[in-house]
């Protein structure tokens, strides 16, 4: 999830001493062209009875949107937070981090409220056979809301729907660390970031009886289920994404062998990908993912997701060209102007990723409401996914308004 401050600049790759020297400015699209996306994506997923999702990245290989949204919260925080700790030291860029995770906090508990509410108010008018609040299992909180409360707000109650912003709150909770490693140096860094990974991976700890000991945060107190997203897996892949920013890992080279191989590893996954299971009915893949589900776990963030998201990524990042300059517009014509038109607001609502995700979270309620209501033939679903993509963009310009503070500025004579 690309929940950091905006910022669209690349550094430069090599460092001169252990941990990179803070990088020239140039504008570099990609960033915000694909949290753009996936903002657009992670609405379709989250949206109930929504047959968009069959064409979400999730159906097609291991990894799915998640992946692009916590790497690039890596690069973005390497931006807006790795630049502090050069600019003002490690004290005030950790004061910088804390800030940051303050504000997701409260964005946690407003985004739960809001959504809690809106499902209570359509189960009070009584009008429905569904019970609304069940589709998100609220039950315990709307049963015994006080408990619930402490739980809510000590992040020990973390309902399903509401468990990206907690990880994502943690994972930055461990930057002011990986820096401090960093100073020291960078294999520090990496074998931190491994051994936190490693331990978070139940099924592969209890092959050698250490599942004891796994790393992983309870979710709710009247059972023993953890976070869906269990924080320190997937620290693996944000903190790669902080490292290619900072510099601290080199850039790919682009080159036709690497290509072949990152193109041969995705291909190999569509067959035992959901779309192979259910679709094409491959038996023999249904078999491989329970034999090897530790290994394409989702909450743990298995290896092999990790894997198919690097190939994806450096696909994605070849194809889009240097600094992104094949996703520019070329020439002016009707096409080019469209294009171009689309970018922006694709950029756009890639740049205000926290106020995007909860209303997008919040959105797709509504939208399955509304669909729950009007139907979901061909045309209404289009209509309802289109009329949430709005709500997105508008947000994102609204935010963007917001923040460039017009207030302040000096009035025009």
């Amino acid at each position: 999830m690309t929940l950091a401050d905006p910022a669209h600049m690349t550094p430069s790759a090599s460092p001169s001493r252990t941990e990179a020297a803070p990088a020239a400015k140039q504008r570099d699209v990609r960033l915000d062209f694909f949290r753009g996306i996936a903002m657009f994506i992670i609405l379709f997923a989250h949206t109930p009875g929504n047959f968009f999702t069959s064409w979400i990245p999730a159906r097609w290989g291991f990894s799915d949107a998640t992946e692009i949204f916590v790497f690039c919260s890596g690069m973005a925080s390497a931006i807006a937070f790795g630049r502090a700790y050069d600019t003002v030291g490690w004290r005030l860029g950790t004061a910088r981090v804390s800030f940051r995770v303050w504000q997701v906090y409260w964005a946690h508990i407003g985004l739960f409220f809001a959504v809690a509410t809106f499902l209570a108010a359509i189960d009070m008018t009584g009008a429905y056979d569904k019970v609304y609040i069940g589709t998100l299992n609220l039950w315990k909180f709307f049963e015994e809301p006080g408990p619930q409360l402490v739980g809510l707000l000590t992040l020990t109650y973390v309902p399903n729907y509401f468990d990206i912003l907690p990880m994502y709150m943690v994972v930055l909770a461990m930057m002011p660390l990986i820096m401090a490693l960093s100073r020291v140096h960078l294999g520090l860094v990496a074998a931190f970031v491994g051994l936190v990974w490693l331990f978070a991976q139940e099924r592969l700890l209890a092959l050698v009886g250490l599942d004891h000991l796994t790393f992983a945060l309870p979710a709710e107190p009247w059972s023993d289920r953890t976070w869906f997203f269990n924080p320190f897996g997937w620290q693996l892949i944000f903190f790669t994404g902080f490292a290619f920013m900072r510099g601290w890992l080199p850039k790919p080279p682009v080159s036709p062998l690497l290509i072949g191989i990152a193109l041969a590893l995705v291909l190999i996954n569509i067959p035992l990908s959901n779309i192979g299971v259910r679709e094409f009915g491959f038996d023999w893949a249904r078999d491989w993912r329970i034999a090897n589900k530790g290994l394409i776990d989702k909450s743990d963030f298995g290896l092999l997701r990790y894997v198919h998201f690097l190939a994806l990524a450096y696909l994605c990042w070849v194809a889009a060209g240097d600094k992104g300059a094949r996703l520019l517009a070329h020439g002016d014509g009707l096409a080019a102007r469209v294009w171009q038109r689309s970018l922006a607001i694709i950029l756009k609502v890639g740049q205000q990723s926290l106020a995007v995700f909860i209303v997008s979270m919040f959105t797709a309620r509504v939208s399955g409401f509304a669909m729950d209501n009007i139907g979901r033939d061909t045309w209404t679903v289009v209509a309802v996914n289109l009329a949430g993509m709005g709500v997105l963009v508008l947000t994102a310009y609204g935010a963007g308004w917001y923040k460039s503070q017009p207030w302040r500025k000096k009035a025009v004579h």
